[in-house]
This record gives C-alpha cells, structure tokens and sequence, in this order.
C-alpha cells in the first residue's frame, strides 16, 4: 500500500480542486487538513481522511501531518496581518520534518525575490528559504496570477466601460486556478524526490489593455484599459470598503506587474499533466455568460 498524500488547506477552492483530482486517478490513500473538518464532510463520505489542523498552534501539526510520505502546502491566505503567513508556514515546514514528511509541493509566487513590489513576496520568500534549510525534497510551484481574478474585475470594468489597474504596460501569465490545480497534483503524485522550482503560468502574456481588448470583442461590450499610480488604486480600494492592508495588497500586485513580476510564459503545466494551460481567451469563453450577466 502506497504512503498517504497529505494536502493542507483543502477546505479552499484550489484544495479542493486537487482532492476532486486525486480521487478522480485513485491515488493514495489521501489526507486533507483543515481547520474546520465539518468544511470537508463530504470529502471524508469519500474515503479522504479528515483530519483538523491550525497552522498557528504548531504543537498539533506533527499529528495532524503523521504518516504522509509527501504533501502538498497550500499557502495560507493571511494578507491583513504582515508576517503572520510567513510563520504559520514555517510552523507546517517544521512539523513536516517532525512527521517525517519526506517531500513538500508549496504554491509560492512568480518572482518573490527582495526586489518585488507584492507585500506578500516576502513570506513566499522566507518559505521557500525554510524549505531550502531544510531536510526535505520539494516542489516549489511559482504560480502565477490566477484568470480567474478576471472573474470579479471584468464584470465591473464592463459596467463603467473601463478596466482600471496600476499595471501600466506590464503583463501576466495568466493561469486558472484549475490549472494550478492540476499541477499541484500532478507534482505531488510523479514521485519526484529531488528540489526544484517550477513556475506555473499559462501560455501567454497579457497585458491589461490586450485583456480589455479582447474582452470587448469576446463580450460585445467596450472596455479600455486605464492605468492609475498605485497610489490611487489604493485610495479607492480603501473608498470601496476595502481594510487597508488588504488594498495595499491588492495595489501592490499591480505594482509587481508595472515592474515585470508576473512577465512570463511557461511549459510547466504541460510539462507536469501532459495537457497545455488554458489560455484566457478559452477561459473567458467558457464564462462568456457569467461576465455577461454580472459575474
């Protein structure tokens, strides 16, 4: 009997996402964590086991980890209090070689170097830095920004006929979150044993007014693209109700992208699952009704 594969944040849309995936090649047997089991239910009617885990109390991860030969930490999604994420990975890095863990996969960021704008680089950072201090194999997966975000600013932009962002000329990779998906389960389950660091992106590199464009001519709707300072996206995020963190998060993204963060194209999800990311043309034509109907 193969050892189990752990995979933690699984409550959350890309855990669940790999869990559907797991199930679905009858690999395993798998165990997710989860602060909240009852989030999991119907997970567990499935055969996963269900166990609960709190990155923030690290005296009951190495229990919550036992007996998983390798495992998949999903970053937490902590951005209003700077530092903490950083710790709470850090806490699960070290259970898992308490466990005896023997290779990790981490969903990490595109270029999280010192030099990056995005507040939150930095904790990707020092996470990859404990995995590298440490004894064990992994898989660092530098995904890139997610299509799907397009999901919640397109359908705005389209009611103002404007798609407003810091970005200026600078591009991203776009990848769906079921493609990080997909990859995540993938290099959890190819028996790689060894360190490496894969960025996971989708085909192409959009800019913001080449996503306007071709949501205007997929949706039928005018769409621009304008492009503010940073310092005025985050002013208004904070007028929208936004916690000031949070905007400053938000804005710093854009940030990123101005300077070349989220630049680039890669062969990795290919590479991983043998089938090619979806490109955001695709991915907005398979939502086609949804953006037309407000998100």
């Amino acid at each position: 009997m193969s050892k189990p594969l752990l995979v933690t944040g699984a409550a959350g849309h890309l855990g669940r996402q790999v869990l559907e995936l797991l199930l679905a090649a009858n690999v395993g047997p798998v165990i997710a964590t989860t602060r909240d089991p009852e989030k999991l239910r119907d997970f567990q009617a499935r055969g996963v086991t269900v166990r609960a885990a709190n990155f923030d109390a690290p005296e009951s991860l190495p229990r919550a980890f036992a007996g998983a030969e390798r495992m998949l930490l999903i970053s937490t999604d902590d951005l209003t209090h700077p530092g903490r994420r950083l710790e709470q990975h850090r806490n699960a890095v070290a259970a898992a070689v308490t466990a005896g863990v023997k290779h990790v996969v981490y969903t990490s960021l595109t270029h999280p170097d010192a030099s990056s704008p995005i507040t939150f680089a930095s904790d990707h950072r020092g996470t990859e830095e404990a995995l590298a201090n440490s004894p064990l194999g992994y898989s660092v997966l530098r995904n890139n920004l997610y299509a799907d975000l397009l999901l919640y600013s397109l359908p705005r932009a389209l009611a103002s006929g404007q798609l407003v962002s810091a970005a200026g000329d600078g591009g991203v990779g776009f990848v769906t979150r079921e493609d990080c998906a997909r990859a995540a389960a993938a290099a959890l389950t190819d028996g790689f044993e060894g360190r490496r660091v894969l960025d996971v992106t989708g085909p192409e590199v959009l800019t913001y007014p080449q996503v306007a464009h071709l949501a205007s001519e997929l949706l039928g709707r005018p769409l621009t693209a304008v492009s503010v300072p940073r310092e005025a996206l985050e002013a208004g995020l904070k007028q929208a109700g936004l916690a000031p963190t949070f905007a400053a998060a938000l804005a710093s993204i854009d940030a990123g992208i101005a300077q070349g963060k989220t630049a680039l194209a890669t062969d990795v999800v290919r590479q991983l699952t043998g089938q090619p990311a979806q490109d955001v043309r695709g991915f907005l034509t398979r939502h086609k009704a949804a953006l037309l109907a407000g998100g």
